[in-house]
């Protein structure tokens, strides 16, 4: 574990306690106080982000450092969810912005990088970032799924959707966004490699993730009725492939690949 003494890392330990306080404060049935906290800590996440982004002079999306700050602006997908979606969790995106903040924190190394030759296109900043969404609708559609494994639904007059629906919902946002970030790259390869495919470890990894989520989709038309807590596992299995994909295959010793930059 690292503590960073700097300018960046204070920005980023504020941003987690906000959130932290606006989860504690909105659990103590706080919540008009709770959301102004997060939206606070959200405006610090941002403040983060922009002080990266001028300190490294490109779009900071190269590194999981990186990537886990971007992930941390968690709030305005929180709104839409509410809004658009009828879905709730704004506690549980709370806990979920400072648990994605923590690598950035106290795990990743935060120092600035030169942009590699592989990455200065302008195909990099929307790849990455349509990936960033689509993560993040993803966790949020895993709360869900959870909700409904536990039998929690929300409370009577909330106007919200049911657990189970509400994860599908989560994911027919996701799942175009995850899509796209897979075309993206494969014209990227295409452009810099001459192939829309490499084999890479990191592209296999976002193929099977694609796929899990394909068979959510597929499961749950044809069996969903009957089996609505086997579709919520799908999701979780979605989810826990998009871990390995962020995480395992970028960390591990075992895959190496194009992609190795992202450590």
């Amino acid at each position: 574990m690292e503590i960073k003494y700097t300018i960046q890392g204070l920005l980023v330990y504020m941003t987690i306690a906000a959130y932290l306080l606006a989860f504690v404060t909105t659990i103590l049935r706080q919540p008009k106080a709770g959301h102004a906290i997060y939206l606070l800590g959200f405006a610090i996440a941002v403040c983060s982000f922009g002080y990266r982004w001028y300190h490294v002079r490109h779009v900071p999306l190269q590194n999981l450092f990186e990537v886990f700050l971007c992930l941390g602006m968690i709030y305005p997908v929180s709104l839409f969810c509410r809004r658009a979606l009828r879905v709730g969790g704004y506690a549980a995106d709370m806990l979920i912005g400072a648990i994605v903040l923590f690598p950035a924190g106290f795990v990743f190394n935060a120092e600035p990088q030169q942009l590699p030759p592989a990455l200065q296109s302008w195909l990099f900043t929307p790849h990455v970032a349509v990936y960033m969404f689509s993560y993040i609708f993803m966790a949020k559609a895993t709360f869900q799924a959870i909700c409904q494994l536990a039998g929690r639904n929300p409370k009577p007059g909330e106007n919200l959707l049911p657990p189970e629906e509400a994860t599908y919902a989560i994911v027919c946002v996701g799942f175009p966004l995850l899509t796209l970030g897979l075309i993206l790259g494969s014209y990227w390869g295409k452009q810099a490699w001459s192939d829309y495919w490499g084999w890479d470890p990191k592209e296999l990894w976002s193929l099977a993730s694609w796929l899990v989520f394909l068979g959510y989709f597929h499961f749950r038309y044809m069996f969903g009725k009957k089996h609505p807590r086997i579709s919520s596992l799908w999701a979780i299995a979605g989810m826990a492939a998009i871990i390995i994909t962020l995480l395992w295959v970028n960390l591990s010793r075992i895959f190496s690949g194009l992609h190795s930059y992202a450590t």
